[in-house]
């Protein structure tokens, strides 16, 4: 057992092609065998085309070489699919219902602050038709894989992300499908996507509670829903609609988020709400769930999104959305 521990503990070292995580998080090592002086490995070769699997194996016999009373080394790929290696411990749905009211930015910050408190994260962009997630992290990066399935890109900070627009031959390319081809696309990133081991995976819905929503809610284990909005009553109405379609599913609400609560002008110390009085505890009653944050109308964040730096964004808004998240997910036994 303790030379097993030794071999699995230099495999972790290995990292995968395109996906920049190793093996073991990705959870592709299938079985560890010794016998006699030969060394058995096994993996899946999911997601895996043929070159990164020999540059795999080659990287593994230059890491085990001089292991004690080992002569050989075989190496072995097994067929595996990706939702049979996939181990995700919670999905984190962030919604409103409402476009137009910052769910990619939430998604975003939400799974920045889970990857800075050390958690795997992922995020995968439901949002089909307005995908905005590879924008605000930077990246049009191509996602690499084999016909077994997918490797997610992964950002500057580890997390791994999915969206149409990486697939796209532009990221403006109009992705214009009625509803059965979306829910089939967020269906196969759920499953033909090789995620790996997870502890959160954030998943950024698009607007309304029609036919993604309702894919997203009854085929993918949602431990718990975001609502975001901003405070024009127009948007609460619509809002609520959300509220109501989580509560019908038996979805538990983890918080609620104002979106564009106001405009803080430092020169003056003064906040001006723009769209009107703030609904955030209006909200949070309407929900059952606390008020996770309210964030301002801020330049520096939207300069960060558009040059696709959002993981840079740190202040002390941040910090109190991450303090009332990760309260949050406590009570409700998500960590």
């Amino acid at each position: 057992m303790a030379y097993n521990e030794q071999v699995k503990g230099r495999l972790d070292e290995i990292i995968i092609p395109h996906a920049v995580r190793s093996l073991a998080s990705m959870n592709l090592i299938r079985d560890i065998t010794i016998t006699g002086a030969t060394l058995k490995i096994t993996l899946a070769s999911t997601a895996l085309d043929e070159y990164s699997q020999q540059w795999i194996s080659e990287k593994i016999r230059e890491s085990l070489v001089g292991l004690p009373d080992i002569k050989d080394i075989v190496i072995d790929y097994v067929d595996a699919k990706p939702a049979e290696l996939n181990k995700i411990k919670h999905v984190i749905a962030v919604m409103s219902g409402k476009g137009g009211v910052g769910k990619s930015l939430v998604s975003s910050l939400t799974a920045v602050l889970l990857r800075r408190k050390g958690y795997e994260v992922g995020i995968l962009d439901a949002d089909i038709t307005g995908p905005s997630i590879p924008k605000m992290f930077g990246t049009m990066e191509r996602p690499g894989g084999s016909d077994s399935g997918l490797l997610p890109v992964t950002s500057k900070s580890g997390i791994e992300m999915m969206s149409i627009n990486l697939l796209l031959p532009s990221e403006d390319e109009a992705v214009i499908w009625r509803g059965p081809l979306i829910g089939k696309a967020i269906t196969q990133f759920w499953e033909e996507v090789l995620w790996g081991n997870l502890d959160y995976l954030v998943v950024d819905l698009p607007p309304g509670t029609a036919d993604a929503s309702l894919t997203i809610m009854q085929q993918l284990p949602v431990s718990g829903v975001i609502i975001v909005f901003t405070p024009q009553d127009l948007t609460a109405m619509i809002v609520k609609k959300a509220i109501k379609m989580c509560q019908k599913m038996d979805k538990q609400i983890l918080g609620v988020v104002e979106n564009m609560s106001y405009l803080y002008i430092p020169e003056i110390d003064k906040r001006i709400e723009l769209f009107g009085k703030s609904n955030g505890n209006d909200m949070a009653k309407t929900a059952n769930a606390p008020l996770l944050a309210q964030f301002p109308i801020d330049p520096q964040l939207a300069s960060l999104c558009d040059s696709g730096d959002v993981e840079r964004y740190d202040t002390e808004i941040m910090h109190q959305f991450g303090q009332s998240l990760l309260e949050a997910l406590k009570e409700k036994q998500l960590i």
